[in-house]
């Protein structure tokens, strides 16, 4: 069912860029318009995950230089039958994560070290899962090339009224609620489309792992993380808000038309569920690992060269 609705957002989402061209520009201007939106997609397509890793400054690693999470992601990509991504660590105190890329073969995890700090490993592990399940649903894509539509909608009622003829533009008054509402619009399209994908992960996350427990107990420890520290580099960069597994400009997950996550505790439930219907019952049970709760990054452990 989330396929289903991602796929009539998507439509939704081209049809409103065509329907902005044609009303600011006439016929020409929807070519125009489907020519930013095609333009603006293939750039995305081949350069996304390298701007989305750039943006926050991190860096890769490898099986010497951060054994734990190298080896845990490896374990999981085999578990889901996928590709193993390239391993990213950024250095930010806030607790999070994110996958990018434009498909399994050429796909990159990213955690926060401050994501290592605070999670156990059978919940740094669900953490991973979801995003490997991004991965591997091609959410990734899909949510690269909604941002860049979105974008160029705003872009497009921007600079709209200088498309086509004089006789074929709209009023004055028209052209200024297209270019109030159009982007609106566009915005709402992606962040229902967004959390319509953050659920289907949670759901194949719990699956990978073995344990929807530990997911869930992830979510809420890395939401009350943002809640008290701040991302500042996402700050600047919002446009990368929707990438995270808890939005990171904020603690408040509300399910509102603007949000770019559905609510932390609904997805929580959702969890819980899942984990009732696996036979899993109580916190931290039957887990991808039979490693004691207690964060390998923590300790008397050893937590690596960036701790």
């Amino acid at each position: 069912m989330n396929y289903v609705r991602t796929g009539i957002l998507m439509a939704g989402l081209t049809a409103l860029f065509a329907m902005v061209g044609y009303l600011l520009g006439g016929a020409g201007g929807m070519l125009i318009a489907l020519g930013i939106a095609a333009a603006t997609n293939l750039y995305s397509y081949w350069n996304s995950d390298r701007l989305a890793l750039a943006s926050h400054n991190a860096h890769e690693v490898d099986e010497r230089s951060a054994p734990e999470l190298y080896g845990m992601v490896r374990d999981l990509a085999a578990r889901a039958n996928m590709p193993m991504p390239r391993v990213y660590l950024i250095d930010e105190e806030q607790p999070n994560a994110f996958a990018t890329g434009r498909n399994p073969q050429n796909a990159a995890v990213a955690a926060t070290t401050g994501i290592l700090r605070t999670l156990s490993y059978d919940e740094l592990a669900g953490v991973m899962a979801h995003e490997l399940a991004h991965i591997k649903n091609h959410d990734t894509l899909t949510m690269t090339i909604t941002a860049t539509m979105a974008g160029a909608i705003s872009s497009l009622t921007t600079f709209g009224m200088f498309f086509g003829s004089r006789e074929n533009r709209p009023g004055l008054l028209v052209q200024i609620l297209i270019s109030v509402l159009a982007p609106m619009a566009a915005m709402v399209i992606q962040m229902a489309i967004s959390r319509s994908r953050e659920y289907e992960a949670d759901r194949l996350g719990g699956e990978i792992c073995g344990n929807p427990v530990a997911l869930a107990d992830a979510l809420a420890k890395i939401a009350g993380g943002v809640s008290h520290i701040p991302n500042e580099t996402a700050e600047a960069k919002p446009a990368t808000a929707h990438m995270f597994i808890i939005n990171p400009l904020s603690g408040r997950g509300m399910d509102f038309l603007f949000s770019t996550h559905p609510d932390t505790g609904n997805r929580i439930a959702a969890l819980m569920e899942q984990a009732r219907a696996m036979g899993i019952g109580g916190r931290n049970a039957g887990g991808f690992s039979s490693q004691a709760t207690q964060s390998p990054w923590n300790g008397s452990h050893k937590p690596g060269p960036w701790g």
